[in-house]
């Protein structure tokens, strides 16, 4: 290993491997850094491959590694997505909730959640009162046309994406563009200096491989963070239980069914079903915990799923996928000149899709924070180590509150995820402030903040959460009353003139098919 860090290898494929080296190579192709970087994969490992929601921080990755937006849509059999609408969560029959991706009207200038608290947006349900997004979403329209140039919107979007086809279209943007090298072999052997830094690895098929900075992205299986260095991972089925997902492909019944413009999450007795609409199939899957459920009980609840929701054969004539996981991070994610990223790092069940997005931003906090050299490594390793942990936990915190506020009595499942010895010390906290207030952006407590105040708005009161907000929190009620009805009112306009212009998703998908989207 020389002092400074020139030669970046990455150990395993998939989207964890591919997108890190996209991010990384694009990030230093200009050829003036003297920066390499390596992915050497495995011929013989498949790929998890079932993490098909994205944030729209996708938007940004894609365009900055040099991705045309159409291109990726033809090509991942992509769809966009505009946030997550919550079946069955509260109680069994309760109204569905959204958490969109658009932030309420005004947010940066009037707490809208006091306002509609207190009733002056008269019956609507928080999002429909604070965001246009509500009307697009209820009638599956997409968030733009095709006259909007790619990665502009209308309103803000993610994707659902087929990850066998993105880490396809990484790895040829990869090799092709941004001159990243690739390697196929098995890694059978590390070696290190006499200070515990990694110097190479011995390969089955290509010898020894050299490098400077070791990514380990060989998924659960840790090779490099968890067997080679031992760092063990934190679990969080304390909190979060599930541990286990039943997952499947299904065909659409023909080729102009509706596309899902949010990912679909119904609750179940043990657990919940994500339910995605891409070009040509829906991506389907029961989440649930094996100390509440078995097997066969997840697949009896998952057939039933696609009866109730079309699939009159349920899953006759499919091959679902049972994957198992331990809920947890590990206790570092930066060793020696080793960094973790994607499954190898951890991995906390799909809900609110927060997996895809840990690996931007892990390979964007690489990128942007390298060391020059050795001498430099161990703070980088300090702060990203900090920078991470808090990521998880602000995770954890955030997906357990779909279980805490539920009020679910029909399974031991629901009734001990509301104990209150499996609620985090800090999401307990918060909720005991938030009955006295509302949650705003000064709850935001730093630039890394994993989910905005605004996504605590949308699930604390799509669930019925009651904040007991008084005249004299409202600060310059009056001033600020008139700004709030004024943001109501652009609400409803903007979703009136949405319904009426932009396509259903659909419609959209098929155009993008044909042609490009307008160009800048």
């Amino acid at each position: 290993m020389s002092e400074r860090i020139q030669h970046i290898v990455i150990v395993g494929g998939g989207s964890a491997g591919w997108l890190t080296a996209n991010i990384l190579a694009a990030r230093f192709r200009s050829g003036s850094t003297g920066i390499t970087t390596t992915l050497v994969e495995s011929p013989n490992v498949p790929t998890v491959g079932v993490g098909e929601g994205t944030w729209p921080s996708m938007r940004t990755t894609l365009k900055n590694i040099g991705i045309d937006e159409a291109d990726f849509i033809r090509q991942c059999d992509a769809s966009m997505k505009q946030g997550t609408w919550f079946k069955d969560w509260i109680n069994l029959g309760d109204k569905p909730y959204y958490h969109p991706f658009s932030l309420p009207e005004g947010f940066d200038t009037v707490n809208l959640a006091e306002h509609w608290l207190n009733g002056e947006a008269g019956n609507l349900s928080f999002a429909q009162a604070v965001t246009p997004q509500y009307a697009v979403c209820e009638q599956g329209r997409a968030p733009k046309q095709i006259g909007v140039p790619g990665y502009a919107y209308t309103v803000n979007y993610g994707y659902h994406l087929d990850a066998g086809k993105f880490a396809a279209l990484l790895t040829e943007n990869a090799v092709s563009k941004l001159d990243v090298t690739h390697i196929q072999a098995d890694v059978v052997g590390v070696f290190c200096d006499t200070d515990g830094y990694i110097t190479a690895l011995k390969t089955e098929q290509a010898g020894d491989i050299e490098g400077d900075l070791f990514i380990d992205c060989t998924g659960f299986k840790s090779m490099l963070l968890g067997e080679h260095y031992g760092v063990s991972l934190k679990s969080q089925r304390q909190y979060l239980f599930n541990n286990a997902a039943l997952a499947v492909q299904v065909p659409y019944d023909n080729d102009d069914a509706p596309i899902a413009t949010t990912t679909h999450s119904t609750a179940q007795r043990s657990g919940w079903v994500w339910d995605i609409g891409l070009q040509r199939r829906r991506g389907v899957g029961h989440v649930f915990s094996t100390d509440y459920q078995s097997a066969v009980e997840t697949e009896e609840t998952l057939d039933q799923y696609l009866k109730s929701t079309g699939r009159t054969t349920g899953l006759d004539g499919l091959s679902p996928r049972l994957l198992s996981f331990e809920p947890g991070y590990r206790e570092s994610f930066w060793v020696k000149n080793c960094v973790g990223v994607g499954l190898s790092a951890g991995f906390i069940e799909p809900l609110e899709a927060s997996a895809l997005v840990l690996i931007e931003l892990s390979a964007s906090a690489i990128a942007e924070q390298l060391p020059h050299d050795r001498a430099s490594m161990g703070v980088v390793t300090k702060r990203f180590n900090r920078e991470f942990s808090s990521r998880w936990e602000q995770i954890i915190d955030f997906l357990k509150l779909h279980y805490a506020l539920s009020q679910r009595a029909d399974s031991q499942y629901w009734q001990d995820n509301r104990d209150a010895e499996s609620i985090p010390e800090t999401l307990a906290e918060n909720l005991l402030l938030w009955r006295s207030r509302a949650p705003w952006y000064y709850d935001d407590r730093r630039s890394d903040e994993m989910f905005p105040s605004a996504s605590y708005q949308y699930v604390l009161y799509g669930m019925g959460f009651e904040s007991m907000v008084t005249s004299t929190q409202l600060r310059d009620e009056e001033r600020q009353r008139e700004a709030a009805i004024r943001y109501f009112a652009e609400a409803k306009t903007k979703a009136r003139r949405y319904s009426q212009h932009l396509p259903p998703n659909r419609f959209l998908m098929n155009q993008v098919l044909d042609k490009d989207f307008a160009a800048i």
